[in-house]
């Protein structure tokens, strides 16, 4: 098992920056690629960013590219996602996610785990 707990969401202004974090414990955290996820009110969770468990590839949705910068520290267990030029279609409940490394490709792969998330909240 893998416990994932976001914090660092909050409400900021279009144009702002935001920097989320994902504390993981349980098994051994380098050994799993990690993701962030969105979902905005009435739409379907999407994919954001995600980072090999290596911390050698990383993957965004085009939407966020330029933009947003996943980076991972495995001594501290911590996965971050620092977001920047932020606009207000960007609010959304943002969710770190885990699964255990594999062959397939980051934005497709299918996690395992999954924090509670954390909101974000772009004012226009």
């Amino acid at each position: 098992q893998v416990q994932l707990v976001e914090s660092g969401g909050g409400l900021v202004q279009a144009g702002g920056s935001l920097r989320l974090s994902c504390a993981a414990s349980g098994r051994t955290f380098s050994n799993y690629d990690t993701a962030w996820f969105r979902q905005a009110p009435g739409k379907e969770r999407e994919f954001v960013a995600a980072i090999h468990w290596s911390g050698g590839r990383t993957a965004y949705v085009d939407s966020v590219k330029g933009r947003f910068t996943v980076s991972r520290d495995n001594a501290k267990t911590t996965v971050y996602l620092q977001m920047d030029s932020l606009k207000s279609e960007d609010t959304a409940v943002y969710y770190c996610a885990a699964g255990f490394r594999s062959a397939a490709a980051l934005l497709n792969r299918k996690y395992d785990y999954w924090g509670q998330g954390t909101q974000v909240t772009v004012s226009s």
